[in-house]
């Protein structure tokens, strides 16, 4: 069996199916759907240099696809990112073995240098990207929580004074602010690659656009009026939340401001009718796995980033 490589075809929804088809199969715990596929390729800035390429059968069946791209917001040039994967069904055929070598030659074509990619922490794909030149670095953990049966923490009966539950969307107006709190907690997380996370034109789009996000039930904590804390859900509108991002800004910490924002987001998450919470945590990142825990999360798969010296053309 032949299997070739090509880019998604823009516009075709059964194209876009096909690739969420995979990655389902491939990461089941990641929230993903056809209008994510098409949002992500469409609205993707020059800069990033993004492609989504899929491994087709030579009759016709998508088997694998790669998120490829340069991180366009890092301060340091020539980093880049190509996140590959293969239907488990169908491994063996060489798919994995071509996505990676057509995304590193475009990688390599735009000046990259290091090239980083997530890996399951699993003996078959960590084999194959050594064998491929890539190095691990750090780790992370999915995590899943039975939300139609979990046992969530109450929400106290009184806020304490000046504290205000919001949904995203109260900030529809103006959601700056939830953009700053979004860029102060990003910057405290640990990562391989430094971003400067300060365009707040291109969160509106790339974030605040998506389609996954949730602006019902990404709950913001308000002090004195102040985004204080907030959780970020991303859903597939059927049964899977995902809390994308949970923080809480330096000067509010310690309060337990955080588990509020969540606990209410899973809260309304259970009443829209959603049966499935994911969530991923840095291995490293101990408060947050730690109130995960708490909440009744456990761990289902691990990942962890290899790293590549590309040779540039």
């Amino acid at each position: 069996m032949t299997v070739s490589i090509r880019d998604l075809r823009p516009g075709d929804p059964s194209d876009a199916e096909s690739v969420v088809r995979v990655r389902r199969a491939a990461l089941p715990f990641v929230i993903t759907t056809a209008a994510d596929v098409a949002f992500e390729l469409s609205c993707a800035p020059p800069a990033k240099r993004y492609r989504i390429l899929v491994a087709e059968t030579d009759g016709g069946q998508v088997i694998g696809t790669a998120q490829v791209g340069i991180a366009y917001d890092s301060p340091e040039p020539g980093q880049s990112f190509l996140n590959a994967y293969v239907d488990p069904a169908r491994r063996g055929l060489g798919a994995g073995r071509l996505l990676l070598r057509a995304a590193e030659e475009h990688l390599a074509a735009q000046g990259a240098v290091d090239a980083y990619a997530w890996v399951l922490d699993e003996p078959a794909p960590r084999a194959f990207a050594e064998r491929h030149g890539y190095r691990p670095s750090r780790s992370a953990h999915f995590l899943r929580l039975d939300l139609a049966a979990a046992a969530l923490p109450a929400l106290p009966p009184t806020l304490p004074a000046g504290v205000e539950l919001v949904a995203a969307s109260a900030l529809a107006a103006d959601p700056r602010p939830l953009f700053e709190a979004d860029a102060e907690a990003t910057a405290d997380e640990p990562g391989d690659v430094a971003a400067a996370f300060d365009d707040y034109e291109d969160w509106l789009a790339h974030t605040w656009s998506s389609p996954s996000l949730d602006k019902e039930l990404t709950t913001v904590v308000l002090a004195d009026g102040e985004v204080a804390a907030f959780c970020a859900a991303e859903t597939d509108g059927a049964a899977r939340y995902s809390s994308a991002m949970t923080g809480t800004r330096r000067a509010f910490r310690g309060r337990g401001l955080a588990k509020l924002a969540k606990t209410a987001s899973l809260h309304r998450a259970r009443a829209a009718g959603y049966t499935e919470a994911f969530t991923g945590n840095d291995a490293d990142n101990g408060p947050m796995l730690a109130i995960n825990k708490w909440f009744g999360y456990e761990i289902c798969a691990t990942e962890t980033r290899y790293t590549k010296k590309l040779e540039t053309v």
